[in-house]
């Protein structure tokens, strides 16, 4: 049995780790395991950390699968239950337009009523109007619903989102990848290989994703790797991802309200393992905004190069109690705090602006 030295050792070098490894890591000294990571972590330009300014619009919050642990659905014709319409979506995009933002992701419950055209014709509308504006939007599960409900496979329905105007996909729904993980938290979802199966279609397809992973719940260590792998061999087959985010549960307002926090210390043995396990995915987002900008901040010292999006809102995280209205220039201010570069980008990792040191007092 290796010992936690020689595992960096050995992935330093070049090495892949296996699942024996990463879960022994867990155990491993935490400034040991971000000082590794950090030795492997990729970056648009030295010392530089990105972030892109961005919008979640969550369409709708009605759905049929009601997972544990989502405080945001709500059933068919309850209280509270919305769906917007073509126009509230494009006014929104309009704010983000006028803000300087360059991506609008779009997701919502799995509404049971909602046809494909409204879908499609969103996304047209969103393209036609906004051009500059990249549409990363649709979980697999969503796309999945959409193709059984109406008879289409997916190779054809990513086909009529692609010319739609759609871009890229979030990596929501993930969760963990491993089903006795999903038949305790989420048993109506689709299984950990249709997920998967579903990312690889679109990558085929030529539309790149982003991976996640929610953890602190009822899941393993092991099947944290276990997640970390699955994602890993799929990524080693189609190239599609584009960047990895794993963020902690937060089970306020669930129905696994009782589940305790991960708490800052787990958070940061993750992230480091996730940037030693995933050697072929560039980019790895910290997820300040389930852990907090401060967390969030120190993350950038263990493996993340990359903060995400200002987030101008996220409705499926406010019931849960987060609040989230960051603008770009605290984004700024907490990457040159941590000693790194400031530098905007757009979805595809493509430098739209440095953000240069102004004085000496910045640099302190």
């Amino acid at each position: 049995m290796q010992n936690h030295e020689s595992i960096l050792r050995k992935r330093l070098n070049g090495e892949r780790l296996t699942l024996e490894d990463g879960v022994r890591l867990y155990s491993c000294d935490l400034l040991a395991l971000g000082q590794a990571a950090q030795k492997l972590t990729k970056r648009l330009l030295p010392n530089a950390v990105s972030f892109v300014v961005d919008r979640n619009i969550s369409y709708t919050n009605v759905c049929t699968i009601g997972c544990d642990f989502c405080a945001f659905h709500c059933a068919p014709g309850a209280a509270g239950a919305y769906v917007l319409s073509k126009e509230q979506i494009l006014e929104k995009v309009r704010e983000l337009e006028a803000l300087g933002g360059t991506q609008v992701l779009i997701q919502g419950g799995v509404h049971p009523d909602l046809p494909l055209d409204y879908y499609l014709d969103m996304v047209r509308a969103i393209h036609k109007k906004f051009p500059r504006i990249h549409i990363h939007s649709f979980s697999a599960i969503e796309v999945d619903t959409l193709a059984k409900k109406n008879n289409i496979l997916l190779p054809e329905l990513f086909r009529r989102f692609k010319a739609a105007g759609l871009n890229s996909m979030p990596g929501g729904g993930a969760e963990i990848l491993v089903e006795r993980v999903r038949k305790l938290i989420s048993p109506a979802k689709i299984s950990s290989d249709r997920w998967l199966e579903v990312m690889e279609i679109a990558h085929k397809a030529g539309l790149k994703t982003t991976a996640t992973m929610v953890f602190g719940h009822v899941e393993t260590k092991e099947e944290r790797i276990l997640h970390l792998l699955r994602l890993r061999e799929l990524q080693d087959r189609t190239g599609g991802f584009r960047a990895f985010i794993p963020w902690s549960f937060v089970p306020a307002n669930t129905l696994m309200k009782d589940v305790s926090p991960a708490g800052g210390d787990d958070y940061l043995r993750t992230v480091a393992i996730s940037r030693l396990m995933l050697d072929n995915i560039e980019h790895l987002q910290s997820g300040w905004l389930t852990e907090g900008l401060k967390l969030g901040q120190i993350a950038l010292a263990f493996g993340c190069d990359d903060m995400g999006g200002i987030l101008i809102e996220d409705k499926v995280l406010e019931p849960t109690g987060i609040k989230v209205r960051t603008r770009r220039e605290d984004l700024i201010r907490l990457i040159r705090e941590a000693g790194f570069l400031p530098v905007q980008r757009d979805t595809n990792y493509e430098i739209l602006k440095t953000f240069q040191e102004v004085s000496n007092a910045c640099a302190q």
